[in-house]
């Protein structure tokens, strides 16, 4: 795509996409019930870009590869970037050009920007940075003079951070506002516009849920803190110690008191939920026994649910899965559907103009199964 878009095609190829999930999970869904398409601003709408940077003779350029020729094109702005991405790339480049220190083989540079307005940049070197005083009064420079938030300097081996390696998001869902750190080099929700939707549709399909809710794949809180109003308790698991960390900050920042994170994977999980003891549940002062469960969310990587997870997921009464892959969403669907009906579905267009498809499904437990 190289940064490219097309605003009159969005309507066509939103509607392809509808019909590729109805393709998939029709005969498995009974059509799709209670479909909600929430469609994608059709440009600026990524938070996140980064950019290999290509030097030749005296011209340096942000470059992408197209990915089926494998040559390279020069990027001068990028429409598909959040408009704060777009407008500081010629102003940063320029900058860059116009000091040797930061110039000097510069490889890449990424930028993670949030609708709060805060924006943070990494350059990455092919050289030692770490020590460099001449590099750190530069970039401290482009810091001052630039709508640059944070700066983080990466070599082999090598961070140097001024002042932070993250961004605080806000994110507005159903007249809340609610807060996010977004540590740098971890994963985050490319479309923040779109999160925000995929937060109400969560919430809507969660109301009046009785018990508790326990989430696999937490990461940093994002489903866990916007769904605690919904429920008793949340337990929440990932096994990442940088999300656990950040949902830690997360659940402080949202004065959010009914929500646990456990650094777990979904295997121990399942151990726990059965009955072996784990040292840290105990060293957290969780207690299974006093949790009520009722609901499980699962936003599970490309590779959708293992063999375990997925029996696990079906003991639940109710089941929320959140799907970046909906091949693996049919796979697991197969054998989820037959104890529990999909009352919900939702489509979020998380990536415009690409074949990736980000979706939704609740479903609840069938009545004799």
């Amino acid at each position: 795509m190289l940064c490219q878009v097309f605003p009159e095609q969005y309507d066509q190829q939103l509607a392809e996409k509808q019909q590729r999930l109805a393709d998939l999970l029709g005969e498995l869904t009974n059509g799709l019930p209670n479909f909600s398409c929430f469609p994608s601003p059709p440009a600026h709408y990524r938070q996140r870009a980064e950019f290999r940077v290509w030097h030749e003779g005296e011209e340096t350029d942000y470059i992408m590869f197209n990915p089926d020729t494998k040559t390279r094109h020069a990027i001068k702005s990028c429409p598909m970037a959040a408009e704060a991405i777009d407008a500081l790339m010629p102003k940063l480049m320029a900058a860059i050009k116009a000091e040797p220190v930061l110039h000097q083989r510069l490889f890449q540079v990424d930028f993670l920007s949030t609708l709060s307005g805060e924006m943070l940049v990494t350059l990455i070197y092919k050289k030692p940075i770490e020590g460099d005083d001449a590099w750190r009064a530069a970039a401290e420079q482009l810091r001052q003079t630039l709508p640059i938030t944070h700066i983080i300097g990466r070599a082999r081996k090598q961070k140097v951070v001024l002042d932070h390696d993250f961004v605080i998001e806000k994110l507005e869902v159903d007249g809340k506002s609610f807060i996010y750190q977004q540590v740098e080099n971890s994963f985050t929700q490319p479309n923040a516009q779109m999160a925000q939707k995929m937060l109400h549709w969560a919430r809507k399909v969660t109301a009046g849920s009785e018990g508790d809710l326990i989430e696999l794949y937490c990461g940093n809180g994002h489903f866990s803190i916007a769904l605690a109003d919904n429920f008793r308790k949340v337990l929440a698991t990932e096994i990442s110690k940088t999300s656990v960390k950040s949902a830690q900050y997360n659940l402080a920042a949202n004065q959010v008191e009914n929500v646990q994170i456990i650094k777990m994977a979904a295997e121990e999980v399942s151990q726990a939920l059965q009955g072996r003891a784990f040292k840290r549940l105990q060293q957290q002062g969780i207690e299974l026994a006093d949790y009520d469960f009722s609901t499980i969310l699962v936003d599970p990587p490309r590779a959708g649910l293992d063999d375990l997870t997925r029996q696990m997921a079906a003991e639940f009464e109710q089941i929320v899965y959140i799907s970046c892959n909906p091949e693996t969403l049919q796979r697991d669907l197969q054998t989820l559907t037959q104890t529990h009906e999909v009352v919900e579905t939702a489509l979020f267009d998380q990536f415009p103009y690409t074949h990736h498809i980000e979706s939704g499904v609740f479903l609840k437990r069938k009545e004799n199964a």
